[in-house]
């Protein structure tokens, strides 16, 4: 086990490596910046209390910050959450703050009139001041889905133990390696636990207990990518998977879901292995996501993914590429 494990996460360190060569890298092995966990967590607070109140001076600013919303490019309070947040809330909050990126990914639901909308939210913190500031948000949630964020699963908030937290670099590789179990229908791509749980926007996705979207109990994360039924993604591009807490276990990643639905049906293996078709009739579609990801013993424990739509191939506002 450990040694297919190495084996995987030398292959996938040299992909973040390359990957993370643009701003806002992993900064694999380097030196933890001046601001530490608590001073992140405590800037996406004056944050989201700044956009709130929509004063921008209440948070710490560099003169030259980029801002983008939904891969919208603005300045700072002249549109999205910061024109028209009416409230946060304060339960909801999932923070990975990582002094070595100088960066912190944080989940929360903010209120927009009666609207309960889903932010993820990454900042970048050079010298204390925010530099880069990025949005997504899921708006209009249905009831369902609030119910299901009204708290954060346990698991997403829980210290783990000095001895057994596994590196940081490590984790990197793991978060990263699920994109590839997904454009694969393969889960020996990744390492997820047997408990593994996902939920998006709010709804449950793979793993837990109760009905899926059929009915039926819910497949759990093995079975749900090893049936195919994930196969109508087209591919998963802009990959950013730069931010790691070893104390929470937690990565935070940002991607690009693409949706080309040239074929219009698919291929899923049932419970039973026997193998249907099932139609997929929508027009082609993006969807930019973020996944933050529990790893504990190197495996993959929750995942609480949010994402919204745009059209196909679009950019996310921060590459100049699309791939």
């Amino acid at each position: 086990m450990i040694t297919t494990l190495a084996r995987r996460c030398l292959v996938g360190l040299s992909l973040v490596v390359l990957a993370g060569s643009a701003s806002g890298q992993a900064r694999l092995w380097d030196k933890p910046g001046p601001c530490d966990r608590d001073c992140l967590k405590g800037i996406v607070d004056k944050y989201v209390d700044a956009m709130v109140k929509h004063d921008a001076k209440a948070a710490p600013f560099a003169a030259n910050v980029k801002f983008t919303e939904n891969a919208e490019s603005f300045p700072i309070g002249q549109g999205g959450l910061w024109k028209d947040a009416s409230g946060a809330s304060k339960t909801y909050r999932i923070y990975v703050p990582d002094p070595i990126s100088r960066q912190v990914g944080f989940m929360g639901v903010i209120q927009t009139g009666e609207m309960s909308n889903q932010l993820a939210l990454r900042l970048k913190v050079e010298d204390g001041k925010i530099t880069e500031a990025e949005h997504y948000v899921a708006r209009n949630l249905n009831a369902n889905a609030v119910a299901n964020l009204t708290t954060p699963r346990p698991g997403l908030l829980a210290t783990l133990p000095a001895n057994r937290r596994i590196p940081r670099e490590l984790m990197l590789v793991i978060a990263a390696s699920y994109y590839d179990a997904i454009t694969n229908s393969n889960a020996d791509l990744t390492l997820f636990a047997d408990d593994c749980e996902r939920h998006e926007n709010g709804m449950i996705t793979a793993g837990g207990k109760g009905p899926g979207f059929d009915g039926q109990p819910r497949p759990n994360c093995v079975d749900n990518m090893n049936s195919h039924a994930l196969s109508y993604i087209t591919g998963i591009d802009l990959r950013r998977v730069w931010i790691a807490d070893p104390v929470t276990g937690l990565v935070f990643a940002l991607s690009e879901f693409r949706h080309e639905f040239k074929t219009k049906d698919i291929q899923v293996v049932d419970k039973d292995g026997t193998v249907s078709t099932r139609q997929m009739n929508y027009e082609p579609f993006d969807f930019p996501a973020v996944h933050i990801t529990k790893i504990e013993d190197y495996k993959i424990h929750e995942q609480e993914a949010m994402g919204y739509r745009l059209p196909y191939m679009s950019s996310n506002g921060w590459s100049r590429f699309l791939r």
